[in-house]
C-alpha cells in the first residue's frame, strides 16, 4: 500500500474574511493507492445552498468510487461536481471556481475550473502554477502580453467554471513526479490575489510543518489590511515522503542489467573500460525506454491515444540517447503509427472524411511493418467510415436546427447521432454529449420562459375579476399562476399573489365593523337605564 510507505502532511484553514458567510470550502481523503484535494469557492448568491461544499462532495464521491490520476477521470470528476450544481440551481445559477489534486504518492495531476490554484514549489523555485481560465489569462495566451492577473481587470471574468450554461471545458495538467520536500499550495482567489508568489516562497523558509505555513501565510494576507477581506482558502501539503516502493525494484533491475552489461564488456576482452557510473547510467537510461514503452502501450490499448504519444515520445528520446537503433525505429513506428490514429480522428470529427481515410490507410500500412500494430483499432474506424460519416452529417443538421433556435429538433438529433456514436465507440462522442447538454438546457431555458408567460396570463386575467369584483375567479386565476411561479422557482411572483389572493378574500369574505362607544356614552345609558327602572318601580 502506496499510504503507508510514504508522508504527505496536509493543513488547511478556510475563513470568512470580512463577510457572515464563507462560501470558499476544502476537504481531502487520503486512500490507500491515491489521495486526493479539492479547494472551491462559491460563485453565487443563493443564501441557502453551499455550492462549494455540494461541489467538494461530488467530486471527492466520484474520487472515492473509482479513485485514479488518469487524465479522463479527473474530467469525470469535474463534469459530476459542474452535473450537481446544474442539477441543483432551482432559485438561481449555482457556480463554483474549483481546483482538484491527485495523487497517487509518487506524482500529481491537477485540474482547474475557474481561477482556485495549485502552486509546486521545489528548493526554494515555483514548479508549477496552475492557469486560471478567465479573459486575463487568455489574452496572456492569445496576444503574449505579459499580464499580472493579479491586477488585470479581466482577472475575474472566468470562461469556465462549474455550474456554466455550456462549453465546460475544464483544464487538466500532465502528471507531475514528486521530489520528497516539495510543497503543494492549494488555494482561492481570495488568498493569491493578494500575495505574491515569492512571498508564498519566503514563507516557507519559516516553516517547518504546513500547519506553521498555512498561519504564516494567513499573517501575510491579513497584513495587507485591506477594508473588505474576501473569504480565502489555503491548504499545504508537505511532501516529506515519496512513496519508493517501484524504484525500490527499478533499482534491482537496474543493478541486475548493469552487471550484465559489465559482463559483456569483459567477455569482449576488455577492449573498452567503462566507470561503473557510465554503466548504471546506461542501465538507468535502458530502464526508462522500457516503463515508456510499456506505459505507451497500456495507453494506446486503452484508447487514451494523447497519452500514448507522448510516452512513445519521451521512449524514443531515450533509446537515442542510447544510440540504440532497434528501440529507436520501434518506438517511432509506435509513435507515427499513433499520430496517424489521432489524426484520422480529427479529420473524421471536422468532417474531413477522405482525409480521415487516408491516415487511417498510411497507419494500417505502418502497422504491418511492426506485427500488425494497431490493426484491430484501424479497422474498425475504416469499417465505421460509413457510419462516422452520418453521425457527422446528423451532428451539423442538430447544429443548423440549433442556430436556428429549434432546440427540440436539435436535441432528438443530437441524441441519435450520440447512440451512433456510442456504439461504434467513435471518438467525437463526448462533444455530441455536450451538445446535447447545451440543447437541454436551452429547451429548459424556453419551456421556463412559456410557463412564466402562461403564469402572467393567468395574473392579469385575475387582475381583472379583482378590478371586476369577481373575487371567487380572481383567487382561481392567481393560484394557478402562484403554484406555476413556485415551479419556475420566482419567489417574488409567489409572494406578490399571496398578498392578491389574501385581499381577494378579505373582499370575498368581509369581517362585519365593530361599533365603538366612548366612556361618555356608556354613562349615559346607564343613567337612563336606571331613570327607566326608577320610574317602574314607582
Amino acid at each position: 500500500m502506496r499510504k503507508e510507505n510514504s508522508d504527505f502532511q496536509t493543513s488547511f484553514l478556510s475563513e470568512a474574511g470580512s463577510f457572515l458567510r464563507n462560501r470558499d470550502y476544502f476537504a481531502y481523503t487520503t486512500l490507500d493507492d491515491y489521495s486526493c484535494w479539492v479547494a472551491v469557492k462559491g460563485l453565487d448568491s443563493d443564501q441557502e445552498v453551499d455550492s462549494a461544499k455540494i461541489a467538494v462532495q461530488a467530486v471527492l464521491e466520484s474520487f472515492i468510487a473509482k479513485p485514479s490520476m488518469a487524465k479522463r477521470s479527473l474530467a469525470n470528476y469535474m463534469r459530476q461536481a459542474h452535473k450537481v450544481l446544474q442539477q441543483q440551481s432551482l432559485r438561481v445559477r449555482l457556480k463554483a471556481s474549483i481546483v482538484i489534486v491527485v495523487s497517487d504518492y509518487r506524482r500529481i495531476r491537477c485540474a482547474v475550473a475557474g481561477n482556485a490554484r495549485l502552486y509546486h514549489f521545489r528548493n526554494g523555485i515555483t514548479l508549477f502554477k496552475s492557469n486560471d481560465q478567465s479573459l486575463a489569462q487568455e489574452i496572456f495566451e492569445r496576444q503574449q502580453q505579459v499580464v499580472d492577473t493579479r491586477q488585470h481587470e479581466e482577472r475575474d471574468n472566468l470562461l469556465t467554471y462549474l455550474g456554466q450554461p455550456s462549453n465546460f471545458n475544464p483544464s487538466i495538467s500532465p502528471k507531475m513526479k514528486l521530489h520528497e520536500g516539495d510543497v503543494l499550495l492549494l488555494c482561492s482567489a481570495g488568498f493569491w490575489k493578494h500575495v505574491e508568489d515569492v512571498e508564498m516562497i519566503d514563507a516557507l523558509e519559516l516553516a517547518k510543518e504546513p500547519a506553521q505555513y498555512v498561519d504564516v501565510l494567513e499573517e501575510v494576507l491579513l497584513s495587507r489590511q485591506r477594508k473588505v477581506v474576501d473569504n480565502y482558502t489555503i491548504a499545504a501539503i508537505f511532501i516529506n515522503k515519496v512513496y519508493q516502493e517501484s524504484n525500490k525494484k527499478k533499482m534491482k533491475y537496474i543493478k541486475w542489467l548493469a552487471a550484465a552489461l559489465i559482463t559483456l564488456l569483459l567477455v569482449g576482452g576488455g577492449a573498452a573500460f567503462y566507470q561503473a557510473k557510465q554503466v548504471k547510467k546506461i542501465a538507468e537510461l535502458t530502464v526508462d525506454m522500457k516503463e515508456h514503452e510499456k506505459n505507451g502501450n497500456l495507453y494506446f490499448q486503452d484508447g487514451n491515444y494523447g497519452e500514448a504519444v507522448m510516452e512513445y515520445s519521451e521512449g524514443r528520446n531515450v533509446a537515442k540517447k542510447l544510440k540504440d537503433p532497434v528501440h529507436r525505429n520501434l518506438l517511432a513506428t509506435k509513435l507515427r503509427i499513433t499520430q496517424l490514429i489521432v489524426q484520422g480522428d480529427e479529420a473524421a470529427e471536422a468532417g474531413e472524411f477522405a482525409k480521415a481515410m487516408e491516415h487511417y490507410e498510411k497507419a494500417n500500412k505502418e502497422g504491418k511493418l511492426l506485427q500488425s500494430f494497431g490493426k484491430e483499432e484501424i479497422e474498425k474506424r475504416m469499417a465505421n467510415m460509413d457510419s462516422i460519416v452520418a453521425i457527422v452529417e446528423e451532428t451539423k443538421e442538430g447544429d443548423a436546427l440549433f442556430n436556428a433556435e429549434d432546440y427540440n429538433g436539435a436535441l432528438d438529433i443530437y441524441q441519435k447521432a450520440r447512440k451512433k456514436a456510442i456504439a461504434i465507440s467513435f471518438t467525437g462522442e463526448p462533444q455530441i454529449k455536450t451538445k446535447i447538454e447545451e440543447a437541454e438546457g436551452k429547451v429548459a431555458e424556453l419551456t421556463k420562459a412559456q410557463q412564466e408567460l402562461r403564469a402572467e396570463g393567468l395574473e392579469k386575467n385575475g387582475d381583472k375579476h379583482y378590478a371586476m369584483q369577481e373575487y371567487t375567479k380572481a383567487i382561481e386565476s392567481y393560484t394557478v399562476a402562484q403554484e406555476i411561479y413556485q415551479e419556475t422557482g420566482l419567489i417574488a411572483k409567489v409572494l406578490g399573489l399571496e398578498r392578491k389572493i389574501m385581499n381577494s378574500n378579505d373582499k370575498l369574505h368581509p369581517v362585519p365593523p365593530t361599533i365603538e362607544v366612548s366612556n361618555n356614552e356608556i354613562d349615559d345609558l346607564e343613567q337612563s337605564l336606571e331613570s327607566e327602572m326608577f320610574k317602574e318601580g314607582k
